[in-house]
């Protein structure tokens, strides 16, 4: 077993974002010289988030609509009393989402569902430089 970390670096603008990661790590499960085992796609940071999701227009309006219901932007967030920031909001939506998961890997590619995409959410309320770490473990 080999242990390879990789990273994935962006610019978002802000507020609900989604970005599809999944053919950028393909590319890198490509590039790690082992051919199965796992991968942690994990996001540093307490205002964004990893999930899975189908990549298509309306998901891509539903998620950011449902998280709004849950989690809305114009309630009091304790947050706020220290920060000032404007984004409690985000701070609770990115504690829901998680920021990452593990994905199986074979012939290095993603073992994903046919409708189914590994996404970045970005959940802070101003655009941000992110980045993604990919801890890669296989043979």
């Amino acid at each position: 077993m080999e242990v390879i970390t990789k990273e994935l670096s962006f610019q978002t603008r802000g507020e609900v974002e989604i970005i599809d990661l999944t053919s950028k790590i393909n590319e890198k499960l490509k590039e790690a010289g082992v051919s199965d085992g796992i991968v942690t796609v994990f996001v540093p940071g307490a205002t964004a988030a990893i999930t899975t999701i189908e990549y298509e227009p309306g998901l891509l309006k539903d998620l950011p609509a449902a998280l709004e219901r849950l989690f809305p932007k114009d309630i009091w967030y304790e947050h706020e009393r220290r920060w000032h920031d404007g984004n409690g909001h985000s701070h609770v939506r990115a504690a829901f989402l998680g920021p990452g998961l593990t994905v199986p890997f074979k012939n290095k590619r993603m073992l994903l569902g046919t409708w189914q995409q590994v996404v970045f959410v970005e959940l802070d309320n101003k655009p941000r430089a992110r980045k993604v770490i990919l801890q890669i473990l296989g043979c």
